[in-house]
């Protein structure tokens, strides 16, 4: 009876492994991970963005893949001459799909927080009121996750320097944050091998918020 449930345990434990290690999943995400870095164009993000759904659809149960459609939507509203309001709508929409799955995720709540930074972006004066506190508090939440996450502190620091410039207080508390997130991006960088499908994004978003304290 013993070695009965041993084999039974040993068998479930097999198809538990079998079924996280997807390799077309995970050639699916790195080849649209690449196809990222090539974007030029409203169209191309459409395109990438697709294929990330296209993966959402087979793997339900997976975050990642809305997330970076959410990401590459949100960057196309920042980068490209678009509807901005249409696009971080719907980043918007599939961040908290994303949310759905993986709940009091940091590196969701983080993105999640940066869609609102570009809602809050398109029409300062009239959405300053509402939406700046409601993206500090995201930031906050997604720091508090995780500590460890670069991204949270990153766009944090982002979001205070903008603030800092809008009301002309200074940038201390700005540059502190964007400090602590170089660090924590080098901390990241020893992490990522070939394969890494995790966010590893916004280390330029640090620098620029760094060098903007020189």
């Amino acid at each position: 009876m013993k070695k009965s449930l041993f084999t039974f345990v040993l068998s479930l434990m097999w198809i538990t492994l079998a079924f996280a290690a997807d390799p077309a999943y995970e050639n699916a995400m790195k080849k649209q991970i690449a196809a990222m870095s090539t974007i030029q164009s409203a169209d191309e993000s459409q395109s990438v963005a697709n294929g990330f759904l296209r993966i959402a659809e087979a793997k339900s149960e997976e975050w990642l893949p809305l997330y970076y459609a959410a990401y590459i939507q949100s960057t196309a509203a920042f980068r490209f001459e678009v509807n901005k309001d249409q696009f971080f709508d719907q980043a918007l929409e599939l961040v908290n799909k994303a949310d759905k799955i993986a709940p009091n995720n940091s590196e969701i709540t983080a993105l999640k927080g940066y869609i609102i930074m570009g809602k809050l972006s398109v029409d300062p004066m009239n959405r300053g009121q509402e939406m700046s506190p409601l993206a500090l508090q995201t930031f906050g939440k997604a720091i508090a996750l995780d500590k460890e996450n670069p991204r949270a502190t990153t766009l944090m620091a982002q979001m205070e320097l903008g603030m800092s410039q809008f009301f002309g207080s200074g940038p201390e508390k700005a540059c502190g944050l964007a400090r602590v997130g170089l660090e924590l991006y080098a901390k990241e960088e020893t992490k990522i091998t070939d394969g890494y499908l995790l966010p590893a994004w916004g280390k330029n978003l640090a620098e620029q918020v760094a060098n903007s304290c020189k």
